[in-house]
């Protein structure tokens, strides 16, 4: 057996004192260097003829933003370089709408609704009454589950998924832009009407209820877009919502939100090509002005959030789609915001 030690006096403190200071001096040279963050862009641009996408989401651990369609209704993945692949895929994904990434839970939630512009996947029976909730691994796009929404008040003549949000516990709401309607799926996946009022109603054809976080003080931020409104809506106590005051702002059409933190939040309004942050001392009794980020006329709907970044804002370009433009819109910017 080789010797590894000597036992002579000394000789293991000799050999061992420069090897310690080594790695003490290799130590204390790591943590004197400063390692920068990774670098993000300005923005990404990626081409699919058609595509049309509303919602926005960033996926940290996959490196990637997540887009839905209106016009084909899968799931995209659109990398930093504007490389597009789709990430899932089903046929009861009619138009993809709001999207939420829940990464305690390891799964996107999608908003699915029918304005009519799939064409292979729209139907008499779920045109412009079609409000469904769909849940994907998001580790490998796999369906989880699908749940029925506007079935639970088939008394209204139209419903429109929209957006979604998730409390702590799990509990995924939904807003409804054709109905004055909030769901609430619970972790086992059953839905009911979390809010039902005739005051978040919208007229006919047009958008009410749109975006909509979870504020962990226990209350929900919604907007409505006709009104250009946003609520504060309890939790233990959703028929006691408020309106938040924004005296001296114009929110008219108001779409996307996303919590920057517990007293920032960044509000998208398509009409307008702008995103606003708003602030609040008060638990968002009130709400001021904190900055604004000007687009282009490219009808901005949705924020992801990001290291490194205030975030990034989609040009859907949903008023070509609207207005039925030719040649289809081929390509589309998610871009970095800069608040003035």
């Amino acid at each position: 057996m080789p010797t590894f030690f000597s036992s002579s006096p000394g000789f293991t403190a000799r050999r061992l004192a420069p090897l310690a200071a080594a790695l003490a001096l290799a130590a204390c040279s790591k943590n004197d260097i400063a390692i920068a963050p990774p670098a993000v862009p300005d923005a990404v641009v990626f081409t699919v003829p058609g595509l049309y996408p509303e919602g926005l989401q960033y996926d940290a651990t996959g490196g990637r933003f997540l887009v839905g369609s209106q016009t084909a209704g899968a799931l995209g993945a659109v990398a930093d370089d504007g490389t597009y692949s789709v990430f899932a895929d089903d046929a009861s994904l009619v138009s993809t709408i709001g999207l939420y990434f829940d990464a305690p839970r390891n799964r996107v939630l999608v908003a699915v609704s029918d304005p009519g512009y799939n064409k292979q996947r729209t139907t008499a029976a779920t045109l412009r009454k079609l409000a469904r909730l769909a849940i994907f691994n998001r580790d490998n796009g796999q369906l989880v589950r699908t749940v029925d929404l506007g079935g639970l008040r088939p008394n209204y003549a139209t419903h429109f998924a929209n957006d979604a949000a998730v409390d702590g516990q799990g509990n995924i709401y939904v807003t409804d832009s054709f109905a004055p309607l909030i769901y609430k799926i619970d972790a086992q996946g059953t839905a009911t009407v979390f809010l039902e009022d005739a005051r978040l109603a919208a007229p006919a054809g047009a958008f009410g209820l749109n975006g909509i976080v979870y504020h962990p003080d226990g209350y929900l931020l919604v907007a409505k877009s006709d009104a250009g409104a946003l609520y504060k809506v309890p939790l233990s106590n959703p028929a006691g919502f408020t309106v938040v005051n924004t005296t001296g702002l114009n929110l008219s059409a108001i779409d996307g939100l996303r919590l920057q933190d517990n007293n920032t939040l960044q509000a998208v309004t398509n009409a307008q090509a702008k995103v606003y942050r708003l602030t609040s001392a008060d638990g968002w009794a009130t709400a001021t002005l904190g900055g604004t980020f000007a687009t282009p006329p490219q009808y901005p709907t949705s924020i992801a959030l990001r290291p490194g970044a205030d975030g990034y804002v989609l040009y859907s370009n949903l008023n070509a789609l609207q207005a039925n433009a030719q040649p289809p819109v081929s390509q589309f910017t998610i871009a970095r915001l800069r608040f003035q």
